[in-house]
């Protein structure tokens, strides 16, 4: 039974988890870092399988995007000064609510995480349908609320401590970046990145020269983030060390057209919008095309790439059943933005966010331009020159000092930076009522009036216009794909629930093929070899098992570390020059010559022909597998 047959529903992962979770610590896959010194919350090791796992994932996330949209890739520093971190908001916004024992603070808690544990357990006793209801409302809207919203629902449900019973402090704000210091001097604050995206931010106008000024364009970065999580856990999908690949495209704010959206208009993908999410709590099938035409999804940019994403995943081996799009709410979103998706993939821990793909407008270039003072605008030439007309102010800067003295200095730098929108606002104003009020950021509220001001009309020619461009993102969670590729591909053999499988696909597999002789006979070694190397030289990962076990035991090896194909060298080799081929998921063997063998399966793997083809090709070998891994 291949996995594309498995049962699909949460309670059937968490059934399976036992089995893959034995399977992942036993073969290596990955296991908690520095486990002889005890371990570390959040921290893990990759092993072979798991990194070479990883490694296939990312290089199939790069030909994806980066080749295929021939997108600009770049590497930035994972030491972020503070700065940097402050213009774009982590330093006073990136944060998780949390809450502690009022008796023991030993004990402290996410808020969130423990308000939806009460809840499940809530609803394992409650019969009420009213008050299920009620509760399976707060457990879909647990990851959305504010400070205040937690402290008012755990006070409705009496949440306790859960390990003392005693009661908790009322939530607060934990900051989860970690702090660090840069240089020896202490004195240059600096975080570990939580995200990779700000370093190409403040390298876009050295990407812009690069690309020759041509808009719209993306950038991408794949790279260790930095989270200093609460309370880790549920695995790989909950940690403090992490690998991120983020994609930002620049384009223009007000031309938001995708050439390529044909491409992906007519791609069927479940969709989970807002207003479903409060109302009828039921997802929804519907074309890219429709989703954008009927303005659920806010453009043809966010769509193109919600397709591209969605296409990635069940390339890497996502199951569709297990794939969904859920729309933020609008308390979820950032105040700049304008329309963000998240790709779930269904776990046994529930529906996991893994891809992020957000309208984040023009907010991020222009808190570093107003941070920094340097130019991060695009221009786009007319083809015709124009002439505009424009209002043009200039302070007064004697009557200013006059009235305001040693507290001049903050508006005459607010007036000198006011863009064309904001001198029309302000004239406006003035002419309307004589004065303007404005609170700025040293909380002294000033009061312009007409005599501070001058406004004269003027035009001029221009050739083109400047602007900051807006951003859309998708941004991927490389480990949570990881592991919910993990629990979609596994799946046991029916007739035998201990002989686990990982129908990974070719492309992401850890080893692409196993050679297998049929016992420790010497006269198997040359075949042996001379397979090796053909393999090895067409750039396939091969794993040779000669330790003389049953081959049905060698098999279940394989097939335990996803290896697709397998080749056994069996003693017709010796007089025939062939060798079979094995299918991992139908145990479908066949029989070649083993000069073909090499590029036969190299072509699998490149997706170039299929199993079912191969069946039709070759005559097929009748084998009886047998044994456990």
């Amino acid at each position: 039974m291949a996995a594309a047959a498995a049962e699909m529903t949460r309670e059937a992962l968490v059934r399976r988890r036992p089995n893959l979770e034995d399977l992942l610590k036993r073969r290596f896959f990955v296991a908690p870092s520095f486990e002889i010194y005890g371990g570390t919350a959040g921290l893990y090791d990759f092993g072979p399988p798991g990194s070479a796992l990883k490694t296939n994932l990312l290089a199939l996330w790069r030909r994806h995007f980066v080749l295929e949209e021939s997108m600009l890739e770049i590497e930035t520093s994972c030491l972020t000064p503070e700065p940097v971190l402050k213009a774009s908001g982590h330093v006073e916004k990136f944060n998780d609510f949390m809450v502690r024992d009022v008796k023991n603070p030993a004990f402290f808690y996410r808020a969130d995480r423990l308000l939806n544990d009460h809840v499940e357990k809530l609803l394992e006793k409650e019969g009420d349908p009213a008050v299920r209801e009620s509760l399976e409302l707060i457990k879909a809207q647990v990851d959305n609320y504010t400070m205040d919203e937690l402290e008012q629902k755990m006070k409705e449900l009496d949440v306790k401590s859960p390990d003392t019973g005693n009661d908790l402090t009322k939530p607060y704000p934990f900051n989860l970046m970690f702090g660090t210091q840069i240089g020896p001097t202490g004195t240059t604050p600096g975080f570990m990145r939580p995200e990779t995206a700000q370093g190409i931010f403040v390298n876009f106008k050295r990407l812009l020269d690069y690309n020759a000024g041509r808009m719209p364009f993306a950038a991408a970065s794949i790279g260790l983030a930095f989270r200093n999580e609460i309370a880790p856990r549920s695995g790989l999908l909950r940690v403090r060390e992490f690998t991120l690949a983020e994609i930002e495209h620049f384009v223009k704010p007000n031309e938001k057209e995708h050439p390529k959206f044909k491409s992906v208009a007519d791609l069927v993908v479940t969709l989970f919008p807002r207003g479903d999410q409060i109302t009828t709590k039921k997802t929804t099938e519907m074309t890219i095309g429709n989703a954008v035409k009927q303005g659920i999804v806010d453009n043809e940019t966010l769509g193109y790439f919600m397709g591209r994403v969605y296409l990635f995943l069940l390339h890497a081996g996502v199951r569709r059943a297990g794939l969904r799009f859920r729309q933020h709410l609008k308390h979820e979103m950032a105040h700049y933005a304008c329309d963000c998706w998240d790709a779930e993939i269904l776990s046994s821990y529930g529906w996991i966010e893994c891809v992020g793909v957000a309208d984040r407008s023009c907010y991020d270039l222009t808190v570093h331009t107003k941070s920094t003072k340097r130019d991060l605008s695009a221009f786009k030439e007319f083809k015709d020159h124009q002439t505009v007309e424009f209002v043009e102010m200039k302070p007064v800067k004697g009557r200013i000092g006059a009235v305001f003295r040693r507290d001049a200095k903050p508006l005459l730098d607010w007036l000198e930076e006011l863009d064309e929108a904001g001198v029309q606002s302000l004239q406006q104003a003035i002419q309307t009522s004589g004065l303007y009020r404005i609170k700025l950021c040293n909380d002294i509220e000033y009061e312009i009036t007409k005599d501070m001001v001058g406004f004269t009309n003027r035009s001029k020619k221009v050739t083109g216009e400047t602007y900051l461009p807006s951003v859309i993102e998708p941004s991927f969670g490389m480990g949570r794909i990881l592991y919910c590729l993990l629990e979609h591909s596994y799946y046991a053999r029916p007739e035998d629930e201990q002989r686990g499988v990982l129908s990974f696909t070719p492309t992401v597999a850890p080893v692409k093929c196993s050679v297998l002789p049929l016992s420790g006979n010497s006269e198997f070694v040359p075949a042996v070899t001379r397979l090796e190397r053909d393999l090895t030289n067409l750039g396939i990962t091969c794993k040779v098992d000669d330790s003389g076990a049953a081959i049905g035991r060698r098999y279940a090896r394989t097939d335990e570390i996803g290896i697709p194909f397998g080749i056994t060298v069996d003693f017709d080799t010796l007089s025939t020059e062939t060798v079979t081929l094995r299918e991992r998921d139908s145990t479908k063997q066949i029989r070649a010559a083993i000069d073909d063998i090499a590029p036969l399966v190299h072509d699998l793997v490149q997706n170039k022909t299929t199993w079912e083809e191969v069946c039709q090709r070759y005559p097929s070998f009748e084998a009886q597998e047998s044994g456990r891994a």
